[in-house]
């Protein structure tokens, strides 16, 4: 092996290119083809741009017709540049470069182009080779019948280009899901873009989509051009063809606009713009179109004569670290009509709500100042009667007991809700929580609380709030709040069935004297429901207006069971109100009388193919189930089935909001029936019946919606087809049949 330093008068930088067969079956072929540069070792590198490196077996040159020639894991190097060949042989008279077996040159940009043959200058960066195979360093390769390098810039003609892996698992070639044909290629490695000339797409061998003009970006870094078209069929705006366009801005800000175009309704444009930096990052994406607003439940005559306006959505939304402890984030969510984000497809939501605030997070402090504002698409509710909370401010700062040990809390709150039809309330509350938590001789967990709360509340209008005992008196109304408890866990751990096995009974007496509750505005404690995760709670009411003011004492048994491969968790429990005064609970809750309800959890996992969870609560006098909940996922990542069914019969008043009795079944799965190919499909059926809500419709099997499809995925394509089927009409978003189309290619955008 000879290692030499040749000096040259030029400037250099190395074709790369490589080769496919004339015929499409014959790049096709190519592109399967796995190619490896021949070991050899490296050539020294030039110390300036007027030397090229060799290195060879061996070497000789012939000074009278000035020609070198290279024999043997031939390397050549300048610039960045790296040629590998069998055989080079160098003219330098007329400067040209013939490279010959097993060729391979590799760019500045990492690019590696392939061929039998290849003619350069002698700067290496201009040259021509026939059968040429390109392997792009962003991912990707192209091969055409023959391709040239002038300037940086590869053009190929009669091409092929494809994103996918020419090779599986164990290594073997396969044919490429899809490829690019083209009469000529143009790629730039400076821009990282690939120009095609009356191209098509070829997918599972097979012809598909002419593409004349085609343009995409390589690689990560994307590029302006045209994305995956979406096709869509549904009952309200007929067949539907979205055709997004990006745009780069720069590397941190792009934007990207999509037409659709329907057969029944007029068209809309989407836009969505993006914007990152080094501090936080924001999005805003809007829709906006023309036609008749359907309100909920008007009839196709009252739309027939309704006049067409501006219809659309606007949603925001950013954030922002100011600091390690301060950020600040927002979010604006409005659509112009209730009907219009289930028309168009674009979200299933009943509520819409946009909100901003500031946060500073301390190592034993938190502060957040927030406020909420609330759009309804509810069939039934009054906007005006929708609550605006501006502002929310919630301060707590975390400390030790110097005096008792212990952790301390501290919290100051505020809130201010006003309704432009409905009752204004405003409260402000200072309170404190002391927690110790102690380990005795024989094992037991002892935690010892104490919770004082002072809280002062204005409200006015209070006759527009339909539920009495939401509206509270108006005026200003002032409360002072005192609890303590004990808590008491006994926990049993030893070994079991080969894995560790945990007994646990738990007690907890809470004692709390009589408060002035049904005098003040209910605005957050409305849904109340006794469950596993608030059997113990200090306070079961979800929210400040409404704390529960009874001693009680509340006890239950914990179980755990862990394997190397299963775990088993479980909890049931039930309390008892120490003293008869009439509870400000409602009926329906589980917690109206002096003995609750009995509730309970059970999760079961198996490895990553069981996951099971139940959610229990039976009647305290004679065990009927008043809550129902299971859900249930079955298989592995490929092949699934999920279940999911609650089933609420709590006789609870119909007046009291969240609280309706209510049977549902939900069901979904994927089967993968071949290696990239998988059939999915879900449903929701609503199993009410009048005997369980009066008020409903439903006749106890009552379809919502349904899901099928079949999907292909492999490592460089997406492809999938759905139908889904509402049965529920609400306004101009009617039920009927939906079809939609999702086709997406690796490393390219069309």
């Amino acid at each position: 092996m000879q290692n030499i330093l040749f000096p040259l008068s030029f400037r250099a930088a190395l074709l790369g290119s490589v080769a496919i067969a004339a015929s499409p079956a014959a790049l096709a072929q190519q592109l399967n083809e796995p190619q490896t540069p021949v070991s050899a070792p490296d050539a020294p590198v030039p110390d300036n741009e007027d030397q090229i490196g060799f290195a060879a077996d061996a070497l000789q040159y012939d000074t009278n017709s000035e020609v070198v020639t290279a024999d043997g894991n031939v390397q050549l190097l300048r610039d960045g540049n790296r040629l590998r060949a069998d055989k080079v042989v160098w003219d330098r008279n007329s400067g040209k470069v013939e490279a010959q077996g097993n060729v391979s040159v590799t760019d500045p940009e990492g690019n590696i182009a392939y061929g039998d043959r290849f003619d350069v200058t002698d700067t290496l960066k201009d040259g021509a080779v026939d059968n040429m195979l390109l392997v792009l360093q962003s991912g990707g390769r192209l091969a055409a019948t023959k391709g040239e390098r002038v300037n940086g810039v590869y053009t190929l003609h009669r091409a092929a280009y494809t994103g996918c892996s020419v090779e599986d698992s164990d290594g073997c070639p396969k044919e490429p899901t899809w490829q690019i044909n083209a009469v000529r290629v143009i790629y730039d490695p400076t821009r990282e873009r690939v120009t095609y000339k009356n191209a098509n797409v070829e997918l599972f061998g097979l012809p598909l989509i002419p593409l004349p003009g085609l343009s995409h970006p390589v690689g990560d870094n994307g590029g302006s051009g045209l994305l995956v078209p979406n096709l869509r069929y549904d009952r309200n705006n007929g067949f539907e063809v979205a055709l997004p366009y990006y745009f780069k801005l720069a590397p941190n800000r792009d934007v990207t606009i999509t037409p659709h175009v329907y057969t029944d309704t007029l068209p809309m444009v989407e836009a969505n713009y993006r914007h990152l930096w080094d501090r936080g990052a924001y999005q805003i994406t809007g829709y906006v179109t023309h036609g008749r607003r359907v309100g909920i439940g008007d009839s196709d005559t009252v739309a027939a004569n309704s006049q067409k306006d501006i219809r659309g959505y606007l949603d925001a939304s950013g954030a922002l670290q100011l600091s390690p402890e301060w950020s600040v984030d927002g979010s604006i969510r409005v659509a112009t009509d209730r009907t219009f984000l289930r028309r168009y497809d674009i979200s299933r939501e009943d509520r819409l709500r946009s909100t901003i605030g500031a946060q500073r997070i301390g190592d034993d402090s938190y502060l957040s100042i927030r406020g909420w504002a609330v759009q309804t698409l509810r069939q039934g509710d009054s906007q005006g009667q929708t609550p605006i909370a501006l502002p929310v401010i919630d301060y707590r700062l975390r400390m030790k007991d110097p005096l008792l040990g212990g952790v301390l809390q501290l919290q100051a709150n505020t809130l201010a809700i006003t309704r432009t039809h409905g009752q204004d309330t405003q409260r402000a509350f200072v309170g404190a929580e002391w927690n110790k938590r102690l380990l005795t001789g024989m094992g037991q967990e002892v935690t010892f609380t104490g919770y004082l709360r002072g809280d002062v509340y204005h409200s006015s209008d209070n006759l527009l709030t339909d539920v009495v005992s939401y509206a509270g008196d108006p005026g200003w109304q002032a409360r002072g709040i005192a609890a303590a408890a004990v808590d008491v866990r006994w926990p049993f751990v030893g070994e079991a069935f080969g894995g560790v096995q945990r007994i646990e009974p738990r007690v907890q007496i809470v004692a709390a004297p009589h408060l002035a509750n049904l005098s003040l505005p209910n605005e957050d404690a409305r849904a109340v429901d006794l469950e596993d995760s608030n059997l113990f709670a200090l306070n079961r009411f979800a929210g400040y207006d409404r704390f529960e003011d009874s001693s009680r004492v509340t006890y239950g048994l914990e179980y755990s069971l862990d394997l190397p491969n299963f775990s088993l968790q479980s909890i049931v429990g039930q309390s008892y109100r120490l003293d008869d005064r009439t509870s400000i609970l409602p009926d329906g809750t589980g917690l109206s009388d002096r003995t609750s309800d009995i509730v309970g959890r059970t999760t079961i996992r198996y490895k990553d193919f069981i996951a099971f969870t139940h959610r229990f609560r039976l009647d305290k006098d004679n065990l009927a189930v008043r809550r129902n909940e299971i859900d249930a996922t079955i298989g592995s990542k490929k092949t699934y089935a999920m279940v999911g069914y609650l089933r609420l019969n709590r006789d609870a008043m119909s007046s009291l909001e969240d609280l309706q009795d209510r049977e549902e079944l939900r069901l979904g799965g994927r089967v993968q029936f071949a290696r990239f190919w998988s059939v999915f499909g879900s449903t929701v059926i609503d199993l009410t019946d009048a005997k369980e809500d009066p008020g409903s419709l439903s006749d106890g099997y009552q379809p919502v919606r349904h899901r099928l499809g079949i999907a292909y995925e492999d490592d460089c394509l997406t492809l999938g087809f759905t139908w889904r089927r509402d049965y529920q009409t609400n306004g101009d978003a009617r039920k009927g049949n939906g079809f939609a189309l999702r086709l997406a290619f690796r490393n390219i955008g069309i």
